[in-house]
């Protein structure tokens, strides 16, 4: 007895479960609100120093969002410019060639060189008249012409010297030093590019839906601080069985129709593709069998919908 009462209970239970579920019929022509996503990170790690948005909130393009504290960019740039200016430094010496004071200074040597080559030429005379009257030996006589020959030689190399660095330098010195000074400048414009890193900006106009870290937190380079939408790509999203996806083109129109302000709109396909799998498809409850295919309709509108509102993942029909 006991057990033909819980069999008509059950049987009681699965038919108003039944009943209820065909009250609301889901249909192929049921589809749902979508926007193209945004995820908003930056190049370079940096502390969060200040968060200026708040989730929810509609930003314009170029918005900035957030402020990044980035130590290691201001180090860099210190040291950027003082590249900057020892390549200059070099470029004008390649140029320009030695100082006043580096000239006066050869100079000085070349006085003091002649000098000694003028009392070695005067001790060479005098030990040349002395050897052909046989008062002094051959050595002292070779010595003191190895004096002569000396001193005559430190002049002309400081006279080579002085002409030398009294020119600018080689044309491969000053291409080197152009090259030295390009290569500064790019390092500098690098950390200038850098360092507007330090403020992150809305690539669109958007909402912005999560804001993953907080102020005071690291954020790594690639990670998203920022995920919303973009409020001027919205798109519908229908999902058809194979059974009835041959009633569909792409480039086809459609006129859809928002079921709560009986709004009209115009649309088109732009793109049809199997979904791999069931979990991707829009419908819970969908009236086909599992083992069909499923295929997804990407549908844009083709008239002006600005003055229209939409929710993501509102639903929408195919009229």
């Amino acid at each position: 007895m006991k057990s033909l009462k819980n069999i008509i209970i059950a049987s009681v239970t699965i038919l108003t479960i039944i009943s209820c579920g065909n009250d609301k019929e889901i249909t192929s022509f049921r589809g749902k609100v979508k926007f193209e996503t945004i995820a908003v990170s930056s190049k370079l790690p940096g502390r969060i120093s200040k968060i200026y948005v708040k989730e929810g909130q509609i930003v314009k393009k170029g918005d900035t969002l957030a402020l990044l504290d980035l130590p290691e960019v201001n180090a860099k740039m210190t040291q950027a410019k003082g590249a900057v200016t020892a390549a200059k430094g070099q470029l004008n010496m390649a140029f320009n060639g030695a100082t006043a004071e580096q000239l006066n200074q050869i100079d000085g040597q070349i006085t003091a060189g002649k000098a000694q080559l003028d009392f070695a030429q005067e001790s060479y005379n005098r030990l040349q008249a002395m050897y052909k009257d046989s008062l002094v030996s051959l050595q002292q006589f070779d010595e003191v012409k190895m004096k002569r020959d000396m001193a005559k030689a430190q002049v002309s190399a400081l006279e080579a010297k002085r002409k030398e660095v009294g020119k600018s330098a080689r044309i491969e010195q000053i291409d080197q030093a152009k090259g030295q000074l390009n290569r500064a400048i790019g390092m500098k414009e690098e950390v200038l590019s850098a360092a507007n890193e330090k403020f992150v900006t809305a690539p669109a106009t958007m909402s912005i839906e999560t804001i993953s870290l907080k102020e005071g937190e690291l954020l790594l380079p690639g990670y998203s601080l920022f995920n919303g939408y973009k409020k001027e790509s919205v798109f519908f999203r229908f999902t058809i069985p194979e059974s009835k996806i041959y009633d569909f083109e792409v480039d086809k129109p459609l006129t859809l129709i928002n079921p709560y302000t009986k709004e009209e709109i115009n649309t088109k396909i732009v793109a049809i593709k199997q979904l791999a799998q069931y979990a991707d498809i829009t419908s819970t409850a969908p009236l086909y069998e599992l083992s069909e295919s499923i295929y997804e309709l990407k549908v844009i509108p083709t008239s002006d919908i600005s003055e229209q509102k939409f929710y993501i993942n509102a639903t929408i029909l195919i009229k």
